[in-house]
């Protein structure tokens, strides 16, 4: 097979090998925030490694719906793809190419995937000719931006998972399982973890209309409708560290990218504890959680954790639940996707060998192989249609 591999898994063995370097006398000791950091990347890809092996979910959702790929024509050539390491940490990027080069044998994909930290600019400088990442950050937009003088296109590739950490998984909100709280609306989350704004970003556009007052501030439960010994308690916010991209991505989506934030939010990062393990923000705030009775926080589903539970949502309808079906159908406000983008200029036609490619990826072939990896969920037969009229 005629594809080529960047893994994280290599460069988790480099980590390792940094741990201990030999250094002549000359050379400074690292300090002990640079052991850490690398002791905690070494203990993320070791993670995420045998996580990618296996698969989480059997195959349980109904593809008919989507279309079958049919080659529009022959094309040939590599297909450089950058980014997001999960793609091949798992098997889904093995098990695209063997499957699309049934159907294109004169075409095969590269792969250098480190992180999707690093994925934008590889079509900056047209050395990808597909990326894989979430959402790009504010600066990666605007650089694209200013160097090509168009957006990318962006096509949703994948659902993300619903527990599978790294792979995207759901949002969850969470509260005290003493909490009789049992659901909340996308305009009260603002309430709750944002505040007043003069506007709010949409990509690298600054929105006025995206303003709202103090007046909106949610800052007791009685506010949120609980009653009696309630009424009055102050309301403890918890969620991640502002620098990640988690936060950025529920800021965009829930504080409609105002940067604004609950003036008293406990917000948490990843470190190495002292007995040298890896505490992960995502525990961190779920233990909080457990342990403070007017906690509420946003996180990243990993399964069922005593001392809290789940909220339901709404958009602005029903309240969901927050169930595998749920994410997978986006029926769920909080869940994720996975994004392709590439480059195609203004006026002008996709690169016919990527064109087939995301094809392939948005048919019942293309998605069945997601099935098949059991990490990330496929994508509606809505969001595939939606998806395929991008393509020029």
């Amino acid at each position: 097979m005629n594809t080529l591999f960047h893994s994280t898994a290599a460069v988790a063995v480099m980590a390792v090998v940094f741990l201990a370097p030999s250094r002549s006398a000359a050379q400074p000791d690292p300090s002990e925030d640079t052991k850490n950091a690398l002791r905690a990347q070494a203990d993320h890809f070791r993670i995420i490694h045998e996580r990618g092996q296996q698969p989480y979910y059997k195959p349980q959702f109904d593809l008919s719906a989507l279309p079958h790929y049919e080659p529009q024509q022959q094309v040939s050539g590599w297909i450089r793809i950058h980014g997001n390491n999960y793609l091949i940490d798992g098997r889904l990027g093995e098990y695209w190419q063997r499957a699309f080069e049934k159907f294109q044998p004169g075409a095969h994909l590269s792969f250098f995937l480190p992180t999707s930290a690093a994925a934008l600019g590889a079509l900056d400088y047209d050395l990808a000719e597909i990326v894989m990442s979430h959402k790009p950050s504010f600066y990666d937009l605007l650089a694209y931006e200013r160097i090509k003088n168009f957006d990318p296109t962006e096509i949703a590739v994948v659902t993300g998972s619903y527990d599978v950490g790294g792979w995207d998984n759901s949002f969850v909100i969470l509260v005290n399982d003493a909490n009789p709280l049992k659901g909340i609306t996308m305009k009260q989350l603002d309430g709750v973890f944002g505040a007043a704004r003069d506007g709010g970003w949409v990509g690298t556009n600054w929105r006025p209309d995206l303003a709202r007052g103090p007046e909106e501030n949610i800052r007791t439960w009685g506010q949120l409708g609980l009653t009696g010994e309630w009424a009055d308690k102050p309301i403890h916010v918890y969620g991640f560290s502002l620098r990640y991209n988690t936060a950025v991505d529920f800021c965009d989506r829930v504080l409609k990218g105002s940067d604004k934030w609950n003036e008293n939010i406990h917000a948490y990062g990843n470190y190495m504890a002292p007995d040298g393990k890896r505490y992960v923000e995502a525990d961190q705030i779920t233990e909080a959680i457990g342990k403070d009775k007017y906690a509420i926080g946003f996180n990243r589903y990993r399964g069922e954790r005593e001392h809290v539970k789940r909220l339901m949502l709404g958009e602005n309808g029903p309240l969901v639940e927050h169930t595998i079906e749920n994410v997978q159908n986006h029926s769920y406000p909080l869940g994720t996707e996975g994004y392709f983008y590439t480059s195609v200029a203004p006026g002008a036609k996709m690169d016919p060998k990527v064109r087939e490619f995301i094809r392939f990826v948005l048919s019942q072939e293309g998605q069945a192989e997601v099935q098949r990896d059991g990490k990330f969920l496929p994508l509606t037969a809505e969001i595939v249609r939606a998806q395929l009229k991008k393509l020029p």
